[in-house]
């Protein structure tokens, strides 16, 4: 009997893993016409397995490249697919749509296009408007690596009305000014007249944003990494950063060092723990209901949601 019932539930057990395995997100490459930059803008898309079906308003975390980077690297270079599957279905955040939009620029409004802009004022409404996500800031949050990371502070600091949780993986933020072997001092982004503009820069890093970022009343819990060799010294830029938020939202500023340089290897190990912090601040899928968008008075509860059917 005990050889049979041990058969038997290693079969369902079988059974079980063999449905694990078959659940996965999806991945699309999308785009629509931005205004700001006069062509369309490009962004990859996950998607949790069952979005279809589920009848579910969902978290989304704009997701962003570095410097000469596109739509595609997460999905690429980073596995995404594959690290969000896992993290669902071992619970460590609840099913979420990852936007990862492409940029010409290190997501600012800089010499080359209007990328700060388009993000803001074109991406966060287009997905919005065509995808079932919560339009509240409880439920969105933005990461990057390297430029990407250099975004996501950025837009956090800047703009923490809008962003719940922040996540930076070897951000670009230096201060005073980028090492001379950074892509920084010959991005279009930052050159004018052929030259680096450093006025620019120091108008579009994050230290610009810091003072009235810490005079205001609202905070985004912010992770960051850095490689314990990065070439660029991003672990030092980082550790600024922390100990200038620290005293202002004691443990809700975290840093880790992790082995490898300015790499995938380390982005691709920042993911699983970045996600892992914003979630816990970001609020999970609630039902979907309508065609309504919630005002601000129900942006605390997590009962019926509305939002605009998605494509």
């Amino acid at each position: 009997m005990s050889m049979k019932f041990s058969v038997i539930a290693l079969a369902l057990f079988g059974l079980f893993q063999a449905g694990q395995a078959k659940a996965a997100g999806q991945i699309s490459e999308q785009a629509f016409f931005s205004e700001t930059l006069g062509r369309d803008y490009p962004y990859t898309i996950y998607l949790p397995e069952g979005y279809a079906v589920s009848h579910q308003a969902y978290p989304v975390i704009y997701l962003l490249h570095g410097s000469f980077g596109s739509e595609t690297d997460w999905a690429r270079g980073g596995r995404l697919r594959l690290k969000v599957d896992r993290l669902i279905r071992r619970g460590v955040i609840p099913p979420s749509l990852i936007v990862m939009p492409g940029s010409q620029s290190w997501w600012i409004d800089g010499v080359n296009e209007q990328a700060r802009t388009a993000f803001l004022e074109d991406l966060i409404p287009h997905v919005e408007s065509s995808w079932h996500v919560v339009a509240k800031r409880e439920w969105r949050g933005v990461a990057g690596l390297s430029a990407g990371g250099f975004g996501a502070v950025n837009f956090a600091l800047e703009h923490p009305e809008r962003f719940g949780a922040a996540a930076a993986f070897s951000p670009a933020i230096y201060h005073p000014l980028p090492p001379a072997d950074s892509s920084a001092w010959y991005h279009p982004a930052f050159e004018r007249d052929g030259e680096f503009d450093q006025d620019l820069w120091e108008q579009r890093n994050y230290t610009a944003h810091l003072d009235d970022y810490l005079a205001k009343d609202i905070i985004v819990p912010l992770y960051l990494t850095a490689g314990h060799r990065d070439r660029f010294n991003t672990e030092h830029h980082a550790r600024l950063l922390k100990r200038s938020l620290d005293p202002y939202q004691p443990g809700q500023v975290s840093m880790d060092v992790l082995p490898g340089g300015h790499t995938w290897r380390v982005w691709r190990a920042s993911l699983p723990r970045g996600f892992d912090f914003m979630f816990r601040y970001l609020n999970g899928p609630v039902t979907l209901e309508g065609d309504d968008t919630p005002d601000d008075s129900q942006s605390d509860t997590q009962t019926l949601v509305s939002s605009t059917p998605a494509q």
